[in-house]
């Protein structure tokens, strides 16, 4: 074989590679069976962004009508919360406003006229959301560093080496149902588009580019074949 040949066999396998990798990356969205493209442009925000109870977290239940009932309660590792007189109130997940509606509806009528009831977080978690995908340090952060997808970003250490910009997706659950927003960071981060707030329990997770994966990998081989083509190809032409 010629040095040309070597030549234009290279140039063929690396445009066979180049063509597989860019086609082997699904950028479909929407294809589950449970999912369905809304008309939404924006990510709707949640009915409450106070912080909600987890598993053994200690709150103060204050019953304006009964001192008895008022007093310090665990919230148990099932996420149940023992309350007297009324048993157990499913409290993961909710909020302090959303407990108190739960235990004055119960009290109300059979237990106490009219109860005002409120609830005040002592060891609740603090907001936070995660955040994964290609960037440099996924995981959970505060809210507090984190209120704006650009800045969960940056918190995260940026973007990781095989990142797609424009594959960027914002998980959020609303009112029980669960919304996927997709961004485009870098028109984001032109000003082209606003900087879109996050929330708690937001999950962020930056797209993966195959294509630029298996097109670093060829290129690590191409400049040793590329100096051994060169040669092959001086001896060719001798």
């Amino acid at each position: 074989m010629t040095g040309k040949n070597i030549v234009r066999g290279a140039a063929l396998l690396f445009a066979t590679l180049v063509l597989g990798a860019c086609a082997s990356t699904d950028r479909t969205y929407g294809t589950s069976g449970d999912i369905a493209v809304t008309s939404l442009t924006a990510l709707p925000a949640p009915e409450s962004t106070m912080p909600r109870f987890s598993s053994m977290g200690i709150i103060e239940v204050t019953v304006a009508q009964d001192e008895t009932l008022s007093g310090t309660y665990v919230i148990g590792e099932n996420g149940m919360l023992d309350f007297p007189l009324i048993g157990e109130v499913a409290a993961l997940g909710l909020s302090p406003t959303q407990l108190a509606a739960v235990i004055a509806s119960r009290l109300s009528g059979e237990y106490v006229i009219d109860p005002s009831v409120t609830v005040n977080p002592i060891n609740a978690t603090p907001p936070a959301i995660s955040i994964g995908g290609q960037v440099e340090r996924p995981g959970n952060y505060p809210m507090a560093e984190a209120t704006t997808l650009m800045r969960a970003i940056n918190t995260a250490g940026g973007l990781g080496d095989y990142a797609r910009e424009d594959d960027v997706l914002v998980f959020r659950e609303v009112s029980g149902e669960r919304y996927i927003g997709l961004y485009n960071l870098e028109a984001i981060m032109r000003g082209n588009l606003p900087d879109p707030e996050l929330y708690d329990g937001d999950i962020v997770m930056v797209g993966d580019n195959p294509g630029e994966r298996r097109l670093e990998r060829i290129l690590q081989i191409l400049p040793a074949v590329t100096s051994s083509l060169v040669l092959l190809d001086r001896v060719g032409r001798n």
